[in-house]
This record gives C-alpha cells, structure tokens and sequence, in this order.
C-alpha cells in the first residue's frame, strides 16, 4: 500500500495554490508508479512510463538500463519472477519545475524476500497534460548500527 507524505490543503483552502495542485498531479503518478508495480501488472506500468529512448532505470543492484524497450523488459522479468512485493512509501518530496518533476521517497519494501529500504529518485515530465516517467533509480539504505 502506498503511503502518502503528508495530506493535501483542502481545495477550498487559500492555502492552496497551482503549484501544490502540480505537485498533486506528479505525486498521484509517483502512486500508480508504485500500484503497477506492486500488482505486477505491466499494462499499468506502460501507462505510467514515456516510451522513447531516453527513459532509463537503475533497479537496486543492476547496471542502468536505457531506452523503453529495456526498461519495459526488466518489468516483465521482474513482474514474472513469483515474488510478491508490498511497498510502503514514506518521505516522499515532490519538486516541480516547468514540464519536469521529480519525487524523492524511501521505498520500504516488504515481501518474499529479505525485504528492506531502497532509497528512489523518480524523474516525470509533462507532455499532453500528463505527468510520466522517465527516469527510476532506487538504491538499497544500509540499516544503521
């Protein structure tokens, strides 16, 4: 289940301006980012990606992978594998910055194996008046002595 950082301000609230509905919009595709994965379903996973070749992705532990035909092959590896994976997505910051975002987040991932927390870097950009990804990297945090 996918954990929000922190709740929105009401939309009638004058706290509330375009930029937090921008950093709404890139933190709801940061979500389906981390549902598809979780359900392993890789149609979802298409929908939240860019498709061209200047995608990229480094999952813990592998060599950076770049262009959508690699990367959208690693998740039909990694969704065809039989492990079942629960994130639990804490500390997430989402930045805005004309048609490009980025959210930083602690992926706590619980599951069929060793589990742990994978620090992640999610890079978005605009185009049609939706936010995809283009960039995933997600690096494994040492446990603290």
């Amino acid at each position: 289940m996918v954990a929000a950082a922190a709740p929105a301000a009401p939309s009638d609230s004058p706290l509330r301006s375009a930029s937090m509905a921008t950093d709404d919009e890139v933190l709801a595709a940061n979500h389906r980012f981390y549902e598809a994965f979780e359900a392993g379903d890789l149609d979802a996973m298409s929908d939240v990606w860019a498709h061209d070749d200047t995608v990229l992705c480094t999952h813990p532990g592998w060599s950076t992978l770049h262009g959508w035909a690699a990367v959208s092959a690693s998740w039909f590896t990694l969704f065809h594998n039989d492990q079942t994976l629960q994130f639990i997505v804490t500390n997430e910051r989402a930045r805005v910055s004309g048609d490009v975002a980025w959210v930083t987040c602690d992926e706590n991932i619980l599951g069929d194996g060793p589990g742990g927390t994978a620090a992640a870097l999610n890079l978005f950009t605009q185009s049609n008046g939706a936010w995809r990804m283009v960039a995933h990297h997600a690096s494994p945090v040492a446990p603290r002595l």
